[in-house]
């Protein structure tokens, strides 16, 4: 049965001209020309370009690319920090673009909340208030936003520091308050703009680990900027990664590691880790030929014979793993008229399909046969040879 995915945020044909006559910079656009030049000529810059995408309910969406791909002006058209020049930004159907004054402030302190860069603290208010500023600009009773905004710094690990100084905390602490002031509102929408980047890389990475703990709980559609490459591939659920003003590719971290949609992409994602994202549910191979526990040797050993291989996994009808024969263990038994179930090998390595090629590696090195790819309920889904692994990690030249 296909899920069906609730679109939460709904972009069509977004366009951004910096400057005081967009259509001359459209034009050029649409003729070809670059970024670059266009400037040049017009003095116009091209911030984004007929932008289209869609970011569904919980998802976390990763906008990335190089300084000035257009990737914070895009963030900051969602919530029309910036106006866009031309097209259509849906939130739950209604849209952004052409909504008036009221209507704005309604859907950006109802539907979302930002967390900058730079924190945006008070810093001569405590933590709760800060926390708590966004239901005072509301209107909510102060002790009704107290108690939201106590529930909000017990959720990013900031209980027993509600009467401190936002001035006397560390980077990462500030970065937490500036998380907590954003969920207090209980928003739909979290837009995060280099929101760990002024961060020291330890604690960088703990507020990564941070945001992908609360996001397990908490399920906002998140839309998260970003420079760094590994930070994306580790929060994203998909990425968009962005090119003077348009979007070149949009996928899962797997999808745009495997298959790169043009140079540009595979040149961005070259330096990666392949290791640490790829899974063996990427590189395992169907599980064929399998043999059923009710077989004789006979009918193995024609299988392996016929498939060129030296072992076999054996299963019961549901297809739930019972084992692997050998191939010397069954020429063996046949001659000692012994049955498939006297030689079956039992304890057999087994992995779940979301385990990182990572720590695949080292069982794969250890190991005699191949490894299995079960599901929770230990049926056999694929098997992981050696060979598959140094494929999948293998970039060909030109790819």
């Amino acid at each position: 049965m296909t899920i069906q995915k609730n679109k939460k945020i709904e972009v069509r044909n977004l366009v951004k001209i910096f400057g005081k006559t967009p259509q001359k910079a459209i034009s050029l656009v649409e003729q070809g020309i670059s970024k670059q030049e266009i400037f040049e000529r017009t003095k116009q810059t091209v911030g984004l370009y007929k932008v289209n995408f869609d970011v569904y309910e919980g998802e976390t969406f990763v906008l990335m690319g190089l300084s000035g791909s257009g990737k914070s002006t895009l963030l900051r058209c969602l919530n029309r920090l910036i106006d866009p020049s031309d097209g259509h930004i849906l939130i739950d159907g209604d849209d952004i673009a052409t909504m008036n004054d009221k209507e704005l402030r309604d859907a950006r302190r109802k539907k979302m909340s930002m967390v900058f860069q730079s924190f945006a603290l008070l810093p001569h208010r405590t933590v709760i208030d800060n926390v708590a500023f966004g239901l005072e600009v509301q209107g909510i009773p102060k002790e009704d936003r107290y108690a939201k905004a106590e529930e909000a710094i017990v959720k990013v690990g900031l209980k027993g520091y509600e009467s401190s100084k936002t001035s006397q905390l560390s980077g990462g602490m500030q970065q937490r308050v500036g998380l907590a002031r954003a969920l207090a509102t209980d928003p739909d929408i979290l837009l995060m703009d280099e929101a760990f980047s002024a961060l020291d890389p330890l604690i960088r990475s703990e507020m990564q680990d941070e945001l992908i703990a609360l996001q397990d709980k908490l399920r906002k559609t998140i839309v998260f900027v970003s420079h760094d490459l590994d930070e994306a591939l580790k929060l994203g659920d998909r990425i968009a990664i962005m090119k003077d003003g348009v979007i070149a590719q949009i996928g899962t971290a797997e999808e745009i590691l495997t298959n790169p949609a043009d140079d540009y992409v595979s040149e961005f994602v070259a330096g990666v880790d392949r290791t640490k994202i790829l899974t063996a549910e990427n590189v395992m191979k169907r599980p064929e030929p399998v043999v059923s526990i009710n077989a004789g040797l006979t009918v193995a050993m024609q299988l392996m014979k016929k498939h060129g291989i030296s072992s076999i996994f054996v299963v019961d009808p549901e297809k739930t793993i019972k084992g692997i024969l050998l191939i010397e263990d069954a020429v063996k038994a046949v001659k000692e008229k012994r049955t498939l179930q006297d030689v079956l090998i039992t304890d057999v390595p087994t992995i779940a399909p979301d385990e990182p090629i990572k720590d695949i590696i080292p069982m794969i090195a250890e190991s005699h046969f191949p490894l299995a790819v079960v599901n929770d309920r230990n049926r056999l889904l694929g098997i992981i040879v050696r060979g598959s692994i140094l494929g999948a990690l293998t970039i060909k030249e030109g790819d």
